[in-house]
Formats: C-alpha cells, structure tokens, sequence
C-alpha cells in the first residue's frame, strides 16, 4: 500500500486526529508503512506530541530538518523531502486535505493517489475506549440539556415572552449557560443550537433572541470532549406554558418515529431501511417527509432532513441513515436517531438518541427524559 500523508486542515480534522493520536492545528503526519510512522510537530506542540501522540516517531522542526517556505509550501515539501531519502515518490493523501496543499504536494514531484476511503471502515467500528468517550460525551448533553431547561423552567411569562432575572430570556444567554455547564465537565459545543419558534421551523436555526411561551423550543447539544476530541449529539424539544394541540400531536408522532427507528436497528439493517420506518410512522400519524413515497399531507408538517448518522471524531460520519443508503449498518457504529417535523410560521420539533448498533439492537447511551414539559427535566 501506497504510504500515507497527512497535512491537517485544523485542529478539528478527524483523519489526522484517529493517525496521529494527536489533534493540532498545523503539523505533518506520514505513515510509510505499518508501523513505521512520523509525526513532525512545531516547537510549539512538539513536548504535547511527544506525550499523546501514538506515532513511532515524533520529530520537531530542527530534527526533521524543515523549512519555511510560506504558508502552503512548508508542510508538502517537508513531506516531499522525507519521502526521497526512502526512494518513495507516491502517496496516499485525506480527501480533506486542502487543495493548496495537494498542488504543492504535487509540484514537488510526489504522484498523489486522493483515498476517498481513508480510515472509512476502522473509525466506523467504535473500540469499547471509543464507545466510553462517546458515551462521556452523552452525558456532558444531558447536562448541559437539563441546565437549559431548568433556566426555562425557572421563567416567568410577560406578553408572550419568557422573562428570568428581570431580563427577556434569549437564546444567547441559554447558550452561555450551557456552554459554562459543558466547560465545567471538560466539553464543548461551539455550534450548538437553542432555538425559539417559530424559526426553529429551519432545522440548524442555531437560535436568537427572546424566547416565546407556548412555543416549541429545540435544544440540539453536539459536544465534543478537550481530551478525548470524541462527540456526542442529544436533541430535546420542550415548551413553556400552554402547549398548543398542535404542537403536542407533532411531538407524540415525532416520539413514537424516534421509537420505531430505534426498533428497527441491527447490525446487517441498511439505513435506507431505518429511515423508511420513520418516514412510515410520520405518514401514518398524518404528516410526511421530503423523501420519495413518504411526502404525507401537502402543507403540513415534515421531516426535511436524514433520519441519523454516525458520531465519532467527527459529529457526522459514517454511516447515514437516509433514503438512497443502502448500506448495511455494522456492529460497533454509533449512530443518531432524530425524527424531526417542522412548519414554516409554527415552528419544529426534534427528538435525538445517540447509542451502538449491536447485533440484535441498538445500546441507546441517551437516557434522558423526552418530555415536552420543562419540569420533567427537574
């Protein structure tokens, strides 16, 4: 096999992080053959590699013998280099790798082969210390869930707005308080989503503003973990005040879609078929999907988006659980479960479990309540 370079687009870049071991912003990771690899670090992050990275070898600046030659010619003619003094002039590269990189790659005479399937199937099946970190990472969202909902909870109703503190209630500040309760157990979320209707009638709405009572409220949390860099993804839905039918009829379809997709996953199930059995369940309960034989009613509630996907290094993977996959799930991927149904000028609901897909089921590591009323969360 070809061996392998790897040139991180940012500290977030998973296939760089499941390499090395060792998630950095800029660096050079090459694996010329099993267990035969590098990891090149600045001065900078050379005393972090050589503590967490799995690399047989980690080298700093002066030992690797690097040279600054700009922004996006350092890293690929290091690489360039390392390879010519093993007689190697091939590689393999991460379809993230930027394109700069791989032009530069490229002109310093490196024949480069871009492997779309680049750890695909190992980072698919989770490690027992993977499962753990997501499952870590699980917990961390129900946390920080359960602290938004009891500032929620805590509110007072004035003119169809929710007030906490002598203040109007918003988005940003939930968002703070979250974020707070994630850092105090050693996670974060920059991205996540605590929305007010009715635009969380747009799915990733991240949320702004003033809440509304009597309207629904979606708390998408999606941490990932400072050390272990594994994510978890949890949804809930809950409305101050009145619930209006509507919305409750929304919630109890939604709800039983989210059980009967749990129902249907197994190791050997294709997501094609997880996600018919939702869409199933939502046409059945009188509304619909945007996927094809499952449209439901015109101008009523719907599912525009995927039934789930995998969780791992990166917050979606492989594999989906949507329409046109007919791949079969496998023993050992992590995926989400979340049926959604949404209404322009109504608002949406959105339920998420994240759990194992095992031989005969679904480990589900959610256990939080999935209640509309914030005092359930209590």
């Amino acid at each position: 096999m070809k061996p392998l370079v790897l040139i991180p687009s940012g500290e977030a870049d998973a296939d760089f992080t499941y390499a090395s071991g060792f998630p950095v912003e800029a660096g050079l990771y090459i694996r010329f053959a099993e267990g035969d690899d590098v990891l090149i670090a600045s001065p900078l992050e050379i005393d972090r590699a050589r503590s967490q990275s799995k690399a047989a070898r980690k080298l700093g600046f002066v030992e690797a013998g690097y040279v600054d030659h700009g922004e996006y010619a350092s890293w690929p003619r290091l690489a360039a280099r390392m390879l010519r003094e093993k007689g190697i002039a091939e590689a393999r590269v991460s379809p993230r790798l930027q394109a700069a990189y791989l032009e530069e790659l490229r002109s310093a005479g490196v024949e480069v082969e871009i492997d779309r399937d680049l750890f695909r199937a190992e980072r698919r099946h989770k490690s027992s210390a993977e499962a753990g970190f997501i499952q870590a990472a699980q917990r961390a969202a129900e946390a920080a869930v359960t602290e938004v909902v009891r500032q929620l909870a805590r509110a007072e109703v004035k003119d169809g707005v929710l007030w906490l503190e002598d203040q109007p209630l918003t988005s940003e500040r939930l968002y703070a308080r979250a974020q707070l309760r994630l850092g105090e157990l050693g996670f974060s979320c920059p991205d996540m989503i605590v929305a007010g209707s009715p635009e969380c009638a747009m799915p990733h709405f991240r949320g702004e503003g003033p809440i509304r009572a009597g309207a629904p409220v979606i708390i998408d949390i999606f941490p990932s973990g400072r050390g272990s860099h594994y994510y978890g993804d949890l949804t809930r839905t809950v409305v101050v005040g009145e619930v209006p039918d509507e919305i409750r009829r929304v919630h109890t379809a939604v709800l039983q879609a989210l059980d009967a997709g749990i129902e249907s996953i197994r190791a050997g199930v294709a997501g094609r078929d997880v996600h018919h059995a939702v869409c199933q369940v939502l046409v059945d309960r009188g509304y619909g999907s945007t996927t094809k034989g499952y449209e439901g009613p015109e101008g009523g509630p719907k599912m525009n988006h995927s039934t789930g996907h995998g969780v791992g290094l990166d917050v979606h993977e492989e594999p989906s659980l949507r329409g046109p996959n007919e791949d079969p799930l496998l023993e050992g991927d992590v995926v989400t479960v979340e049926p959604g149904l949404y209404l322009l000028g109504l608002g949406g609901v959105r339920i998420e479990d994240t759990g194992m897909v095992t031989s005969n089921g679904f480990a589900n590591f959610t256990s939080l309540t999935r209640s509309l009323d914030p005092k359930d969360y209590l």
